[in-house]
C-alpha cells in the first residue's frame, strides 16, 4: 500500500510542479532538489505543514524558496491536493474555540518575540522594526523603515502634547520616533517580556511608558491609537472585543491607525506550519473581518495597501539572517532553526510577491473628520 501511496503521490506533485515550471533535481534557482523519496507521499498526506516540516528535516532543498513559493502561491497550487482531514477539524474548532485568550495569546509571545532580541537585532533595522516597511521612496530596509514610521506619524496627525497608545509596541521603535520628533507622549503595551525590557531601556529619559499589559486590560484616553503588526495574533473571535477597546480609549476626536497583514479571503485558522512553529494562535484578518468588527464603531477614513513591500522587507531581513548568522547561532540557534527561519523568511516573501497577503494601513475615526480626511503617501 505504501508503495502504491508513493507512486501516486510522486505523480501528482510532479505534474502539479510541471505545471508551474519547476523541475525536481532540476538547474534553476527554482527547481527543488529532493534528498528523501518519502517527500511526495509526506507532502500529499500533510499539506502545508508536512512542505514545511520536510523543508526543516533536510528531505528537499531549494536555492530559491522565495521564487519557488512566488510560482506555486500565483498559480494557487496549494488548494490542488486534498486538505488533510487534520486541518479540517482544527479549522472547525477555531470557529468556536479562542485560540487568543488572554492565556493563550502570551503563548506567541514565549516562542517567537521571546526569542532573543540578539536574533531580532541582528535581523532588523537600527530601530528594531519588525513590520512591513515603506518602499516608495527607500533604497534600504533602514530607509524604509523611517519612511514608515514617518508615513504613521503624518497619518495620525501628530503633534506636540498628544497623547498615544502604541498597542503591540514591540521593542519601541515607534514609540520613540514619535516622541522624539512629534512630541507626543506614548503608552507602549506589549506581552513581551523581553520586548519590554529592551523598550524601557530604549527609550529611556522620553515622556513613553512600556508596559507589559493585554490590550483588553487598558482603560485610560488617548488622543491617538495606533497597532502595527499587532492585529494578526487577535484571532476573529476577539476582533469586535478589539475594536470596541480601542473605541473606548480613543477620544472623541482622535485618529485610530491599524497596520496589518491582510488575508484575500475569510477565514477562522491560518497556515498550519506558521502557526506551529512562527506564531502560535496567529491568524490573517480579511477586509470582511475588519469591517464588520469595526461597524458601528468607527467610520473608515482610508485604506492603504503596500503588501508588495513586504516582499523586499522580508528578503532585507533574509540577507541580514544571513550575513549575521555566526553572530546569531549557538546552542539554541541551532542548524534546524536555519532551515526553519528561512524557511519562514522567504516563503513569506514569495507569498507577498504572488499577492496572496496584503499589508493593510486603515485609518480611523469615532465620527468622521470634520471637512475630510486627507491621507498622505
Amino acid at each position: 500500500m505504501e508503495k502504491i501511496l508513493s507512486k501516486t503521490s510522486k505523480d501528482l506533485v510532479n505534474q502539479l510542479l510541471q505545471s508551474i515550471d519547476v523541475t525536481v533535481n532540476g538547474n534553476n534557482p527554482w527547481d527543488i532538489q529532493i534528498n528523501n523519496p518519502k517527500f511526495y507521499t509526506r507532502v500529499v498526506r500533510e499539506g502545508a505543514l508536512g512542505l514545511g516540516e520536510a523543508y526543516m528535516d533536510n528531505w528537499w532543498n531549494c536555492e530559491r524558496l522565495d521564487v519557488f513559493f512566488d510560482r506555486l502561491l500565483r498559480a494557487k497550487i496549494d488548494g490542488k491536493i486534498k486538505v488533510p482531514f487534520r486541518f479540517v477539524m482544527k479549522s472547525i474548532l477555531a470557529k468556536f474555540f479562542n485560540f487568543q485568550s488572554k492565556l493563550l495569546a502570551r503563548e506567541v509571545a514565549h516562542k517567537h518575540y521571546d526569542l532573543g532580541n540578539s536574533l531580532f537585532q541582528n535581523m532588523l533595522d537600527s530601530r528594531m522594526i519588525y513590520s512591513c516597511g515603506y518602499w516608495k521612496s527607500a533604497t534600504t530596509l533602514e530607509e524604509a523603515q523611517i519612511a514608515k514610521l514617518e508615513l504613521i506619524c503624518q497619518k495620525l496627525q501628530l503633534r506636540p502634547g498628544l497623547t498615544l497608545l502604541d498597542i503591540g509596541c514591540g521593542w519601541g521603535g515607534l514609540a520613540k520616533y514619535a516622541s522624539e520628533k512629534y512630541g507626543v507622549q506614548v503608552v507602549g503595551v506589549t506581552i513581551s517580556k523581553q520586548q519590554q525590557e529592551f523598550a524601557k531601556q530604549h527609550c529611556a529619559g522620553l515622556p513613553i511608558d512600556i508596559r507589559l499589559q493585554d490590550y483588553r486590560d487598558l482603560s485610560e484616553k488617548f488622543d491617538r491609537v495606533v497597532s502595527v503588526g499587532m492585529f494578526e495574533h487577535v484571532g476573529h473571535l476577539n476582533y469586535k472585543i478589539y475594536m470596541q477597546t480601542v473605541h473606548n480609549v480613543l477620544s472623541d476626536s482622535g485618529l485610530f491607525l491599524l497596520h496589518t497583514i491582510g488575508s484575500n479571503e475569510t477565514t477562522s485558522f491560518p497556515n498550519e506550519w506558521i502557526m506551529k512553529y512562527i506564531f502560535p494562535n496567529g491568524m490573517l484578518p480579511s477586509i470582511k473581518q475588519i469591517s464588520e468588527a469595526s461597524e458601528k464603531l468607527f467610520i473608515m477614513e482610508d485604506w492603504h495597501n503596500f503588501g508588495a513591500d513586504y516582499d523586499k522587507t522580508l528578503i532585507a531581513w533574509y540577507d541580514n539572517f544571513i550575513k549575521n548568522w555566526d553572530k546569531i547561532k549557538s546552542s539554541y540557534y541551532d542548524e534546524r532553526f536555519y532551515r526553519m527561519w528561512t524557511y519562514y523568511l522567504l516563503a513569506c516573501a514569495g507569498n507577498f510577491r504572488a499577492r496572496s497577503s496584503q499589508l493593510w494601513q486603515v485609518i480611523f475615526s469615532k465620527h468622521g473628520v470634520q471637512e475630510g480626511y486627507i491621507c498622505p503617501r
